[in-house]
């Protein structure tokens, strides 16, 4: 039964793009931004699809592609619209999906909904952790936010390993952690598939 994972982060710019090719490849797995805001010529789907190396997956068309880089309910707001979550409909396939968030778990939608307005119960979640000052007190609020909901929740680390943090977001929150996404000089096709083939029988139990 094909499943799917929701990539969300700590906060913006911690490695959910990064994360989210590892995982579609793991699991070839489709995937889909339903929130596009700013470099749309350069967007995340596009990145995530030149990292991909199998022929599996397939990438879906963002539900909103908005032209400014901030958050989405600003950047609509200036493309003279209002984000309708209505209108985000997920793709249909029989394949694993592979849902990447943008910015963090409440970042605003319009004036009513967030990402996690986007989140539904049967997904799998992913939280993207990236080490920083207060990124402990952010990764605990994600998490136990997520875990309140009744989300099944798990941790992918992203840069340089900081053991302490590392440490103290484990023991409490309990949640499980897939591994940790390295500071790499680069990501390219080679390297998303060597860290997809490391975390590959992890994500199939969560």
């Amino acid at each position: 039964m094909p499943k799917t994972y929701f990539i969300t982060g700590i906060s913006t710019d911690v490695g959910k793009t990064i994360a989210s090719a590892i995982l579609t490849e793991a699991l070839e797995a489709d995937y889909w931004k339903p929130v596009q805001a700013g470099e749309l010529s350069h967007c995340d789907t596009k990145k995530v699809e030149r990292l991909v190396s199998n022929s599996k997956s397939k990438f879906h068309k963002n539900a909103y592609a908005l032209n400014t880089p901030m958050s989405p309910h600003a950047a609509a707001e200036i493309d003279n619209l209002t984000i309708d979550t209505s209108k985000i409909t997920v793709p249909k396939t029989k394949n694993n999906l592979v849902i990447e968030g943008a910015g963090g778990l409440l970042v605003p939608l319009n004036n009513n909904d967030t990402i996690l307005d986007l989140i539904k119960p049967n997904y799998k979640v992913i939280v993207v952790s990236r080490h920083y000052l207060g990124s402990i007190n952010h990764t605990l609020l994600t998490v136990n936010t997520l875990k309140e909901k009744g989300f099944d929740v798990a941790i992918l680390f992203s840069g340089n390993e900081h053991q302490s943090t590392e440490h103290i977001i484990k023991k409490i929150t309990d949640t499980p952690v897939i591994g940790r996404i390295d500071e790499e000089p680069y990501f390219d096709k080679n390297v998303i598939k060597e860290y997809a083939n490391l975390f590959k029988s992890t994500l199939e139990t969560l």
